[in-house]
């Protein structure tokens, strides 16, 4: 076994907590293994002279948060990168393999609100009541077209504009002086914040049946050469086979509905006593159309997740007419 692996990850304080979440996990199994984090800037590193804007799709959507790190993978320079799922493209370089993740960490979105919001009579009211807190015509902050389409598809009043930066910066912009009351809220991952140990931050958690999940949100992800036999050893002790099946069949619905991540998908899946439950809703950028599916299935390996995510995806894709598919990508952390 190898003495010593680089253990390529962004820079993000997210990405970090994630890294040495994996670091640590691994000190438990293999103490003798030395470790040593390779912080890798992206394309799709946010700072603010970039503007609120989304990514493009035509320049490589989510997979900018990836490119940098696997080719530094592929040319050796590194052992193991580690991943947010959900920002991963549904198809990998030639070369490249994620076999192995922790244990998903909650994959629920949640509504932070704005000091105005929180001041408004009707929040304490209706701060257990969802979406309805939110005031007519809000102010919705977020690059994420699945998010800002699934709350379209039930409050049509809502205007949705771009909002980007790691996690803490979309808090600090949201409730900090430089927001003038133009942003009332925002949505973030839960998994991120507990990540964080900031989970105190989210003023409301919405359920799948609200906001289906992103494919493989909450999930970290090792990604590894696909020869390295020595690498997918060690990492293989860390690994959680639930979140495996579970995470690799929600990608594999989303490869067969969209592999290049620009339309608003929803997918998530619940592994219980042998049976795997998927559900994935497809809907257009301005929430008018939207198309749900689901399925259950005996499901004991990874090939039979992928298996029933398949056959849900290409059930879905009949239904979806083409023109949901050519629209621009997003930003979805």
């Amino acid at each position: 076994m190898k003495k010593q692996i680089k253990i390529g990850t962004r820079g993000s304080p997210l990405a970090m907590a994630q890294t040495r979440t994996v670091q640590a996990k691994l000190a438990e199994v293999h103490p003798d293994l030395e470790t040593e984090i390779v912080v890798i800037q992206t394309s799709g590193d946010w700072s603010p002279a970039d503007g609120e804007v989304r990514l493009s799709a035509a320049e490589g959507g989510k997979g900018l948060f990836a490119k940098e790190i696997e080719q530094a993978l592929l040319e050796g320079r590194i052992d193991a990168a580690v991943h947010s799922m959900k920002d991963m493209d549904s198809t990998l370089p030639e070369g490249l393999v994620v076999e192995h993740m922790l244990v998903r960490e909650d994959p629920r979105d949640a509504l932070l609100f704005s000091h105005k919001i929180k001041d408004l009579a009707n929040y304490s009211r209706l701060k257990n009541e969802g979406l309805a807190v939110l005031p007519q015509a809000a102010v919705v902050g977020s690059a994420s077209v699945r998010r800002g389409a699934f709350l379209l598809s039930q409050r049509s009043d809502l205007k949705i504009v771009p909002f980007r930066g790691n996690v803490q910066t979309r808090i600090d912009k949201l409730r900090g002086p430089e927001n003038d009351g133009s942003i009332d809220c925002t949505l973030l991952a839960m998994a991120g914040m507990n990540r964080l140990g900031i989970a105190h931050e989210a003023d409301i958690v919405l359920g799948p049946e609200v906001m289906l999940p992103a494919a493989a949100q909450g999930a970290v992800g090792i990604e590894v050469r696909a020869s390295d036999e020595d690498v997918l050893s060690i990492f293989s002790h860390i690994s959680d086979c639930n979140t495996v099946i579970c995470v690799k069949a929600e990608r594999e619905v989303l490869r067969i509905l969209d592999g290049s991540c620009h339309t608003p998908i929803g997918v998530y899946g619940v592994l219980d006593d042998g049976e795997l439950w998927l559900r994935a809703g497809v809907i257009s950028l301005d929430g008018t159309q939207r198309f749900d599916d689901e399925i259950r299935g005996a499901v004991q390996t990874v090939e039979e997740g992928q298996s029933l995510g398949r056959t849900l995806g290409e059930r879905l894709k009949r239904r979806v007419p083409p023109e949901i598919f050519n629209q621009e990508s997003a930003d979805d952390g």
